[in-house]
């Protein structure tokens, strides 16, 4: 009985060392170090479980900004993280951001919750105040899980709503390789051989186009965008 005094420092050892390593590979600033730790392990988990390789996305120092990616699966969120230097807002499904064991997280990453079945005007707004402070706001424009082999190519229309109120600009990110693509679960889980490509930022005033929902999913989704293509 006398020796069961091991057994609680050689668990806060192993604490401390997780913290410590997380901590070695944080690249970007949180503003807690609990939180820039998990970035840390977050790259740990992409670059050597899943293989991430491709490109870092190219943001400002500073300034807000918007990222948008392809949606795949669950691990899309870790990839896109592991490819920036600054931290992000994701917005995030109100559904998954109350998922049992996981709004903590959410919570310290400043996640934007948006319900899908009611009126999104509070997140509309919150994101617009976020990156008018400075933040890097990133979401799917897709919407939910969107594989590259359905029909629909062209993008919900809230990111162009949200660029006629900032003048910000738009980042966008292709994700492949995922192993277990169309599932939430299965793609953190199953090892792929991840791959980001990031493209040339877009200027505000280019989502005037009448044709930029169409662009930027035949982008997102690795297609040859053609103006006269109808939207499906």
């Amino acid at each position: 009985m006398s020796e069961l005094w091991i057994i609680p420092v050689i668990f806060a050892v192993v604490c401390i060392l997780f913290i410590a390593a997380g901590l070695r590979a944080n690249k970007a600033d949180w503003g807690f170090w609990l939180t820039n730790a998990l970035d840390g392990w977050i790259r740990i988990f992409c670059r050597y479980y899943h293989r991430l390789d491709g490109d870092n996305i190219q943001l400002p120092e500073q300034g807000g900004a918007i990222v948008i990616a392809n949606h795949i699966s669950g691990l899309d969120p870790f990839l896109l993280i592991s490819s920036c230097h600054r931290p992000l807002r994701f917005l995030i499904a109100k559904e998954e951001y109350e998922r049992f064991g996981l709004t903590w997280m959410f919570k310290l990453a400043h996640c934007i919750p948006v319900d899908r079945t009611g009126r999104v005007d509070k997140a509309f707004r919150e994101v617009i105040r976020a990156v008018n402070q400075g933040d890097v706001v990133a979401l799917f424009p897709h919407g939910k899980i969107h594989l590259d082999t359905e029909e629909r190519i062209h993008i919900k229309p809230g990111l162009r709503k949200l660029t006629q109120k900032l003048a910000c600009p738009v980042y966008p990110s292709r994700i492949e390789g995922v192993k277990g693509q169309g599932s939430v679960f299965t793609g953190v889980v199953l090892r792929g051989k991840a791959k980001l490509t990031s493209f040339p930022p877009f200027d505000h005033l280019r989502f005037q186009s009448n044709d930029i929902d169409l662009e930027i999913g035949a982008l997102l989704l690795g297609r040859t965008f053609e103006p006269s293509e109808l939207i499906s």
